[in-house]
């Protein structure tokens, strides 16, 4: 988690104290700071705040790691009124702000994410799943050295019944799979130099191939395993389709709100700079009908050359 993470944590707990401890929240405290109850609503807050960040912690982490924040900023929330900052034109500015902020967000969640159910969540995942190509794997340990001679004494154990794992902690020179008995895991195609790509996966299952030079060496592959490459499952990549949707929905909503207000940009630099903004886009809209007008048209005429009256048919006849 950023720095700037806890910052803006700590400004939406100096902010938001009242209504996080507000009666509309009377749910289940998950700690106490000097008294001062930390309740699951104060987390579901936080993870509105942070939630895009917390994609890559695992789920069963997050709880404990919000409850850490949240502890850090009502610690520095208490410090803040220590030392009377809480008080004076900057203080109530940024008061303002966050109750800005946290009237944003709660329109944000009813109306952009709230909007957003579940069963079109699932359908999109459904629709993109059936787009995604079949893609095939093969699970392989391979054996690396550094000559064609060597390989084909290693090869000629190997033939003979040995383990292969164990040949491959002996003899191979792959620092990253040696250690773990030449196994490199699944990997699909264009994962591997090409001579090893080609040689793997002409094997089946259980098949050990002839030496192969590649430019880190000579291999000796063998196929622990083939598959089709699994899909990526629902609960995978949920959170990611749900953001993309939310992101889409919320700038379509910000432009349907920007339509009906009145902005005014006073700072003459920005000013100019939307000036040019709106007259590209603009220029680019009219292009793009251009475009389409001169395409219909086109279409048309080929329509009518490919027709003839009957009398003229009869005329040519």
């Amino acid at each position: 988690m950023k720095p700037a993470t806890a910052a803006r944590l700590t400004a939406l707990a100096l902010a938001g104290a009242a209504l996080l401890s507000g009666p509309a929240f009377a749910d289940a405290v998950v700690a106490k700071i000097n008294g001062i109850e930390i309740k699951e609503s104060d987390l579901k807050l936080a993870e509105a705040e942070v939630g895009s960040e917390l994609h890559s912690i695992p789920e069963d982490k997050r709880k404990r790691l919000l409850l850490e924040f949240m502890i850090e900023m009502r610690l520095f929330a208490e410090a803040a009124d220590g030392q009377k900052l809480t008080t004076g034109p900057d203080f109530e500015k940024r008061l303002a702000y966050w109750n800005m902020r946290a009237k944003r967000d709660a329109f944000y969640e009813a109306s952009v994410r709230g909007g957003i159910s579940e069963a079109v969540v699932r359908g999109i995942y459904d629709d993109k799943v059936k787009e995604i190509p079949r893609e095939d794997e093969v699970n392989a340990s391979h054996i690396l050295v550094d000559g064609e001679e060597k390989a084909k004494e290693v090869l000629g154990k190997v033939e003979k019944g040995e383990d292969f794992s164990k040949l491959a902690e002996e003899y191979s020179s792959d620092p990253g799979s040696k250690a773990n008995g030449g196994k490199l895991g699944y990997f699909g195609k264009g994962q591997m130099v090409k001579e090893f790509e080609t040689a793997a996966f002409a094997l089946k299952k259980g098949e050990v191939s002839k030496p192969v030079q590649s430019k880190f060496g000579w291999h000796i592959i063998k196929i622990e395993d083939r598959r089709e490459k699994p899909l990526p499952t629902y609960e995978q990549v949920k959170d990611q389709i749900l953001d993309s949707m939310v992101q889409q929905k919320g700038q379509q909503v910000a432009q349907e709100l920007r339509g009906k207000a009145e902005i005014d940009y006073v700072d003459p630099e920005i000013r100019e700079e939307v000036r040019k903004e709106t007259a590209m886009a603009a220029a680019r809209k009219k292009m793009q009908e251009q475009q389409f007008e001169e395409q219909i048209k086109q279409m048309e005429n080929k329509g009518g050359e490919g027709e003839k009256p009957a009398g003229e048919a009869g005329k040519a006849d």
